[in-house]
């Protein structure tokens, strides 16, 4: 039996992408295990792109777009998941080359869900998505290479962005010292400073450090942003600091040296959320559950039907975007 439901569609016209929303039915998803009714997805930078008809994001056209999904297991033939489970998904594939979350049905690999926990409403995964998912994989990360609280201050760059700000947020309950960089440190340094960090710089010190060596401040990073800010992170890591980079709104470039890698032994670690063992997955999410205060999460997010999905991703593109937008997709609007 097929079920008809609202999805935002990404297709291509005379050799460009656009994106609309329209009524299908479940013969149109992927074969997968597990088909999850979607409650709540959520709009992060690659959704913004492909909603928006930017390159770089869906890789086969028809797609659904959205690349998290959140709500409750309809039917699975996977050994974890009955009906009912209340899951949450990030990145594997979905808004890129499967069908993703920006709909009110999905089928998914079993393998990739996570549970809801319990320390956060079905809303609240929603919040935090691929964007605090990726932040607590940065932090993993860091700690891997040897990161400890009271190390010295940890750099957040994109600071008022969805994965920046959940990282502050992150980083202080952890016991972490965290100063915070943003393009707008006026208008949100209460908003950082609310969330835990101790200071708040303006990105531009950062896009000022053209050479490749400065002072040594920093004890590790985690970065949203790419580009020149990168860069100056870089140059002000302390020896042997790591940063942990998943972010490109700043440029896909790197202008930098190898100076700060042989000279101060920094490392440069890269944060994929996209093809994550299932093991890890599961790691980020305790750490979510442990050390994000929900309440946190409330004050960064908010929340729109699903027909403002492509109004909301245009903020982001224009880099007006602050905390986290939640898409209820059991609230259409209207009908498409």
């Amino acid at each position: 039996m097929t079920t008809t439901f609202p999805a935002w569609v990404v297709r291509k016209d005379d050799g460009a992408n656009t994106a609309a929303l329209e009524q299908l039915d479940t013969s149109t998803l992927d074969d997968l295990d597990t088909t999850v009714r979607v409650r709540y997805s959520s709009i992060n930078y690659k959704d913004a792109l492909a909603l928006h008809g930017r390159p770089g994001v869906v890789r086969c056209t028809p797609l659904i777009a959205g690349i998290d999904l959140t709500g409750e297991v309809i039917e699975s033939r996977h050994p974890r998941w009955n009906t009912g489970d209340v899951v949450t998904l990030d990145g594997a594939g979905l808004g890129e080359e499967l069908h993703g979350g920006l709909a009110g049905i999905a089928r998914v690999n079993g393998d990739d869900l996570v549970t809801v926990p319990a320390a956060f409403t079905p809303v609240q995964a929603a919040a935090i998505g691929t964007a605090g998912f990726t932040a607590a994989l940065a932090l993993l990360a860091l700690e891997r290479h040897g990161l400890t609280p009271g190390a010295g201050p940890v750099l957040v760059t994109g600071a008022g962005g969805g994965s920046g700000s959940i990282a502050v947020a992150l980083l202080h309950h952890s016991g972490y010292e965290v100063t915070a960089t943003t393009g707008r440190p006026d208008r949100l340094r209460a908003r950082l400073t609310a969330l835990g960090a101790t200071e708040v710089i303006d990105r531009a010190e950062l896009e000022s450090q053209t050479r490749p060596l400065g002072q040594q401040r920093w004890a590790g990073v985690i970065d949203s942003a790419g580009g020149s800010v990168l860069a100056g992170a870089l140059a002000a890591l302390r020896h042997g600091a790591p940063a942990a980079a998943f972010g490109l709104a700043g440029g896909t470039q790197l202008p930098t040296t190898v100076l700060p890698f042989i000279l101060r032994g920094v490392a440069l670690l890269g944060i994929d959320s996209v093809r994550t063992a299932p093991t890890l997955r599961q790691q980020a999410w305790d750490r979510l559950a442990r050390d994000l205060d929900p309440a946190h999460l409330d004050g960064l997010t908010r929340v729109v039907p699903l027909d403002q999905a492509q109004t909301a991703a245009a903020a982001l593109l224009e880099g007006q975007g602050t905390g986290r937008t939640v898409i209820d997709v059991t609230q259409e609007g209207r009908t498409p």
